[in-house]
């Protein structure tokens, strides 16, 4: 079996069920776990995030999606080359990577046209599931189960560990700083589930822009930064202009000095394995405010 992955989670749950080998191609954003920048690249963003500022990452893709342009370009004569039996992609956001769309008119031009399998999880549980189907369309079932089960119980521990604490403290988490997004889809859940209450998002929805304003009023007690993409260290060098600004002073996480920066590319942005790994920094985030 030939297996491409157009997307970091896909890529790391295909490694997680020993699929490396069959693992033929990947995006650009594939870097994890490290073997995976060794396979050829058959995606490509169209916007140097590396040299631009969040302002003008934003104002590009607003650019790009305001013309019906893609953002990610898919290296159709490689990927013909390659010729492989199962794609793994996704559906439910054209900023995080090549269009559903693009990818099965791609996936209809092979011969034989490959497996397309859409991942597209709003839930931690949903992230589970789609492990499990990696693992029927590709043989490894049985790793997928064991898998899926042993990031359950890890999730349990952390939800019952939670529901022992009187305080649930207010938390908000950004997916980008400029401007500011909320963090959605499964980071709301993760809140919950880790003890606390997301005062910016809904559970299972889309990240929205939010206001300042927003924040403001929303008075949260612990602020996660986590925008989607960056490593912990841009993302504290992105706070550093914003958190001596007056407006920020008086928001009860910053005043208290609880805002962590964390790495959103690893432990929250991308719904494979690690989302469990986030849960659980967030579980420590929030228990030392609840304390």
């Amino acid at each position: 079996m030939r297996v491409c992955t157009l997307l970091p989670s896909a890529t790391e749950v295909a490694f997680a069920l020993g699929l490396g080998d069959a693992v033929v191609a990947v995006s650009h954003e594939c870097d994890f776990p490290p073997e995976a920048r060794r396979r050829p690249v058959v995606v490509r963003g169209r916007i140097d995030s590396d040299k631009s500022t969040s302002r003008e990452i934003d104002e590009a893709v607003r650019r790009h999606v305001g013309r019906g342009e893609g953002l990610y370009s898919l290296d159709l004569e490689l990927l013909q080359r390659i010729n492989p039996d199962v794609i793994l992609t996704q559906g439910l956001c054209d900023v995080c990577a090549v269009g559903y769309n693009d990818v099965m008119a791609a996936a209809g031009t092979l011969r034989p046209p490959a497996r397309v399998l859409s991942l597209s999880p709003n839930s931690l549980g949903e992230m589970l599931r789609d492990i499990r189907r990696v693992g029927n369309a590709t043989g490894t079932a049985a790793r997928a189960e064991t898998l899926a089960r042993s990031l359950e119980e890890r999730v349990k521990q952390v939800a019952e560990s939670a529901a022992k604490r009187a305080v649930r403290p207010r938390v908000a988490c950004l997916e980008w700083l400029d401007p500011l997004y909320s963090a959605g889809h499964w980071v709301p859940e993760m809140v919950e589930l880790a003890g606390g209450e997301d005062v910016l998002a809904v559970k299972h929805k889309p990240s929205e822009r939010v206001s300042l304003e927003d924040v403001i009023e929303a008075a949260p007690e612990v602020l996660v930064l986590m925008p989607c993409g960056f490593d912990r260290e841009r993302t504290s060098k992105e706070w550093e202009p914003l958190k001596d600004l007056p407006a920020w002073q008086g928001i009860p996480a910053v005043a208290g000095g609880r805002v962590f920066a964390v790495d959103g590319a690893k432990y929250f942005n991308r719904p494979g394995p690690r989302l469990v790994d986030g849960l659980e920094i967030l579980a420590g985030f929030i228990h030392d405010a609840a304390a």
